[in-house]
């Protein structure tokens, strides 16, 4: 049974409207169609019956394979389920636009150490020779506002990282992890660790939020080097399983991560593209 096979086989009393807001719309709204077309038709008495939809699956096979998301490895689960035996292409999968992309994972819920998570992606990415073998012209780190942990603060040290920037929201408990990574990051300042590039405003729509976030970046001595409207966009795209800047090139979201990207990059002191 192929992977579509079974995708559309998992989803209980398909079709039903939840999946086109899941996949690809174009090529799902075609076999979305087709099922319903044949359902309409058996009731209305019509010649269309359902032994034609292999016929009608085989002919988008090669579209509906494209549009069902890759599932990722995390570097943890493979550590656990295979003890490091595994190459650096099971953890490494490219995305869109050529981007390389790694999940680290995390324990099984309620057991171990999320940042080992963390720890365990920077190490096998290193071992099994990532840079090396990518030659990456920017490597990103997205982990948890939580320097609590070691394995959080992990990108900072040890030479992973050259500059962390905070992403917050004018909301209070995100102003406050803001400010506690700030001063992690400068408490390792002396040792030779990343420095703090600046913050990045993730807007939520609260009171007197870019305020808010321009006194805490005066507080640091930081700056706020981009900012993100809230928009449904992002939710959308998310439920394509796909990048804004994929899903929906021409919108005003995409816009601002493209303009984002090229403020961190000269807070990075590196031209944009």
């Amino acid at each position: 049974m192929s992977k579509v096979e079974q995708y559309i086989t998992s989803i209980p009393d398909f079709p039903k409207e939840g999946i086109i807001r899941r996949v690809d719309k174009g090529v799902f709204g075609k076999a979305l169609g087709f099922f319903l077309l044949v359902e309409d038709s058996e009731q209305n008495g019509c010649n269309i019956s359902r032994n034609d939809l292999p016929i009608v699956l085989e002919e988008l096979l090669p579209e509906l394979e494209k549009a069902i998301p890759v599932k990722m490895q995390t570097a943890l689960g493979l550590m656990r389920e295979r003890n490091n035996d595994f190459a650096l292409s099971d953890m490494a999968k490219e995305g869109f636009g050529g981007v390389i992309c790694v999940e680290a994972g995390g324990p099984t819920p309620g057991l171990g150490c999320a940042g080992r998570g963390i720890i365990a992606a920077l190490e096998n990415l290193e071992e099994k020779g990532a840079y090396a073998a990518f030659c990456p012209d920017v490597v990103f780190y997205d982990v948890l506002g939580d320097v609590v942990c070691g394995g959080f603060s992990m990108p900072m040290r040890a030479g992973y990282a050259d500059r962390v920037f905070i992403v917050t929201s004018g909301e209070n408990m995100a102003l406050h992890a803001a400010a506690n990574i700030a001063m992690a990051v400068e408490n390792f300042r002396g040792r030779g660790y990343a420095s703090l590039g600046g913050l990045i405003l993730n807007r939520r729509n609260v009171k007197n939020e870019e305020e808010k976030v321009r006194e805490l970046a005066g507080d640091i001595s930081s700056q706020i080097v981009g900012s993100l409207d809230f928009s449904e966009t992002v939710q959308q795209a998310e439920a394509l399983s796909k990048t804004v800047i994929e899903a929906f090139p021409e919108s005003e979201m995409a816009a601002e991560y493209r303009a984002l990207a090229d403020a961190v990059l000269r807070a990075c002191e590196v031209a944009p593209c």
